[in-house]
């Protein structure tokens, strides 16, 4: 994981590889609210293999020529992978509507509608509880102390419980940043530095040789300057590289060039979540490294200066170092780290010495986040817990290895937790 240096469990892990085949990892949505049977909103309980969440809304408001901005959904899920999730489409309310979208049942590609269903509110983002996952471990290599996958089960079970006492450190993983192209923090950083430019370019050209090489023609002709050449050669994948070249190509047949003006109209041709992906990416490799060394001080209990929040995130304030202490080893509140922004408070003593520390390391200063050349994707920060709870935990043999099961709150990530069992970088 980028930027992720510490574990919190001592157990050597059993290694091995994941996601070998999208199958292997499967998630599912806890809900937080779900449809009524009444309503003017189409709700979809959808299973998607291999395809971002934002991939199949594009599609389906296309095949129904709505707005992308009429489909909501509650969360992100992995692309690599099985999944299942609620989204919404508003504003349905005749039943030819509802027959429009029962006919693309089996039109959206790798994706099933399991359920479709009318609801009365609109699905928002951050809308549930969190999500559980059953993930297959292969490649698990044998050794004097992993004689079998029964051993290696076991030794996930003793890594699963400890941290049911203590926590997972609650870093971002891979999926945050892109993999194996992993971008999106830096064109973050480059709004963050105001350089319009260099964004864009970051986003379209730069290729990576562990992509395709179709992917590395198109972007080594971005870099080339041939804009033209580019376009035609990037591949169905390639939606918002096209998205976002399509409109500098306008720019430039019109005006004969290309300035702030047009590089930010590129990114603005681009739907606003993965817009607000960028710099809450970057905000995510500073808040991973800030992680790393707020876990070395203790995960699971109250350390002086610390900011405490609860299970709604919101600040707890006026207690003594013992009741903080009880509250979190009860899981009824949590230490926090920064996701820098340009009013995020700072912890007090040592750990608020530490948070200035990592922003300085990176020559930052809090005003930075402004983004003034695009504030709508500028950040005020926010205090995120720096640990997250993992229940109904479970790890059992198979024929080709383990499989493992367990929940976590929304906004966290399963790679953390399989971090912790495995020790290895996981994507």
């Amino acid at each position: 994981m980028l930027n992720a240096n510490t574990y919190v469990t001592d157990d050597p892990g059993i290694g091995g590889t994941i996601r070998n085949s999208y199958e292997d990892f499967y998630v599912e949505e806890i809900p937080e609210i779900e449809p009524t049977g009444e309503g003017p909103n189409i709700w979809i309980w959808i299973e998607k293999v291999g395809r971002t969440t934002l991939d199949v809304l594009l599609d389906i408001a296309r095949d129904l020529h709505i707005s992308r901005k009429r489909m909501g959904f509650a969360g992100m899920k992995d692309k690599k992978a099985l999944t299942r999730q609620w989204i919404c489409i508003s504003n349905m309310e005749s039943d030819e509507k509802l027959n429009e979208v029962l006919a693309l049942r089996d039109t959206i590609h790798n994706t099933k509608f399991l359920k479709v269903v009318r609801g009365r509110k609109k699905l928002r983002m951050g809308q549930l509880k969190g999500n559980k996952f059953r993930i297959k471990i292969k490649d698990i290599p044998f050794n004097d102390d992993i004689t079998s996958f029964e051993d290696a089960s076991n030794r996930a079970k003793e890594i699963l419980g400890q941290l049911e006492i203590t926590g997972v450190p609650n870093y971002f993983g891979w999926q945050r940043f892109g993999k194996p192209r992993t971008s999106t923090h830096l064109v973050g950083e480059a709004l963050i530095q105001n350089d319009l430019k260099k964004a864009v370019d970051l986003y379209i050209g730069h290729p990576c040789m562990e992509e395709s090489p179709d992917s590395i023609k198109a972007r080594q002709a971005y870099d080339d300057g041939n804009m033209e050449e580019s376009l035609e050669l990037m591949h169905g994948g390639m939606r918002y590289e096209k998205m976002m070249l399509r409109q500098l190509i306008h720019d430039y047949n019109k005006f004969g060039h290309l300035d702030d003006k047009s590089y930010k109209s590129a990114l603005l041709a681009l739907p606003k979540p993965l817009q607000r992906m960028f710099v809450h990416a970057y905000q995510s490799y500073l808040f991973n490294d800030v992680v790393s060394r707020r876990v070395e001080m203790g995960i699971n209990s109250y350390v002086e200066g610390d900011i405490i929040i609860d299970d709604d995130e919101a600040i707890i304030r006026d207690k003594s170092p013992e009741e903080y202490d009880r509250l979190i080893k009860e899981f009824k509140a949590n230490p926090t780290c920064p996701l820098y922004g340009t009013k995020v408070p700072f912890a007090g003593a040592k750990v608020g010495e530490m948070e200035r520390e990592v922003l300085d390391k990176y020559g930052l200063k809090k005003e930075d986040f402004e983004c003034p050349k695009m504030p709508k994707l500028g950040s005020h920060g926010l205090r995120r817990s720096m640990r997250f709870r993992v229940w109904d935990t479970h790890a059992e043999a198979c024929e080709d290895g383990i499989v493992v099961e367990f929940s976590i709150n929304k906004g966290s990530y399963a790679t953390a937790v399989l971090r912790e069992i495995m020790k290895v970088d996981v994507v």
